[in-house]
């Protein structure tokens, strides 16, 4: 071999562990900032309880019997628990030191949003099982919806709060971090601030974070374009931290965000998720059209209401009537995405197989 070739081939021994390790730096430079979601258990056999509650008398041309609504109530929450008085079912679930937030979804109205009717059974029941109403909160992200949708009659009603998540303001402590950019509201934290990292975390409100202890979640049985169902997870998630519009404008970064919020810690080794004790979703009468808008002419009366500890199952149980709706309405499904679901299975957040949700009815 030449003096050369010899010299060429020292040079490329030396600067070849060089270039690889330039190599592999710019691949992990490259790499997704974001962890992927974590696997489920294996063998996972975990199991979701749904109880159905129906009265075909519950509403009256389309507006709830509040007495009707109040014993559908009593009877969910006491099966759910299997307690045998509606007080003892409540305190197994809150106790009279804490403050507890009626999640609601009050932008569609009032006759199509989560109904008073059903939210005011929920305040009674946790009045009369002892907890001090200054100790309740009735809250969704806006204020101004919550007003039009009548919630603030509750404050002179039952001596309650009626709050709005960005009015309580937001938790630079605590927040949600994703690399996606996207448009922002006036109301988010970072909104017109300009430098390194801006507009990629989503900051939780003081509401969720600081005051509120359990979380009580009641969402209506309403269709939505991007996950199926304006449910539980979506409802919750979306209300709760600021800069949404970037995961409401990208399904696939929305069915990774929602769950993931959901398991936000806010409370040392407290979770969103285990701080939500029940949800109920208010299935008097199912919007299988429409989205956000309230529109009682694509809505089918169920009379019924629906209890479990799983958001996840309640909310795959929502899709699957909602589609099964449509299907009666002529209507094409137009959406069977269950992307966010089973994230939210892997984040045992719930179960997402229906095979494994266990249901009673109750007529």
């Amino acid at each position: 071999m030449s003096r050369n070739a010899q010299s060429s081939t020292g040079i490329v021994r030396r600067v070849a562990p060089w270039l690889a390790l330039c190599l592999c730096q710019l691949l992990l430079a490259r790499a997704p900032a974001q962890e992927p979601l974590a696997p489920a258990r294996a063998n996972n056999t975990s199991r979701a309880r749904v109880v159905i509650v129906e009265d075909p008398d519950a509403t009256y041309d389309l507006q709830p019997v509040g007495y009707r609504i109040q014993t559908m109530v009593d009877r969910g929450i006491t099966n759910l628990t299997g307690k045998t008085t509606v007080s003892n079912a409540w305190l197994s679930l809150v106790s009279t030191n804490d403050t507890v937030g009626i999640k609601v979804y009050s932008s569609p109205g009032p006759n199509s949003g989560t109904r008073p009717a059903v939210a005011a059974a929920v305040v009674q029941g946790l009045i009369a099982a002892g907890l001090p109403p200054q100790q309740i909160v009735i809250w969704d992200k806006r204020a101004v919806d919550l007003r039009l949708a009548g919630y603030f009659d509750f404050e002179q009603r039952y001596g309650i709060r009626v709050l709005g998540s960005i009015e309580a303001g937001y938790d630079e402590t605590n927040f949600y971090e994703a690399a996606l950019l996207g448009p922002m509201s006036w109301t988010d934290v970072e909104f017109n601030q300009k430098g390194p990292g801006m507009g990629r975390k989503s900051y939780v409100s003081r509401l969720v974070s600081r005051r509120l202890t359990k979380i009580i979640n009641v969402t209506p049985m309403m269709h939505h374009n991007a996950t199926g169902v304006y449910g539980n997870l979506f409802s919750l998630t979306m209300a709760s931290v600021d800069n949404t519009l970037r995961f409401e404008n990208n399904v696939a970064e929305l069915d990774k965000a929602v769950p993931e919020i959901y398991a936000l810690p806010v409370f040392g080794d407290k979770v969103a998720g285990e701080r939500v004790v029940l949800t109920i979703v208010d299935a008097l009468i199912c919007q299988y059209e429409g989205q956000q808008q309230g529109l009682l002419h694509y809505s089918t009366v169920l009379n019924q209401l629906r209890f479990s500890h799983d958001p996840v199952a309640l909310d795959v149980l929502s899709l699957q009537e909602i589609n099964h709706q449509r299907e009666l309405a002529g209507t094409p499904v137009v959406n069977t995405n269950m992307e966010l679901f089973n994230n939210a299975s892997l984040l045992e957040i719930g179960v997402s197989d229906t095979n494994r949700i266990d249901v009673t009815r109750l007529p």
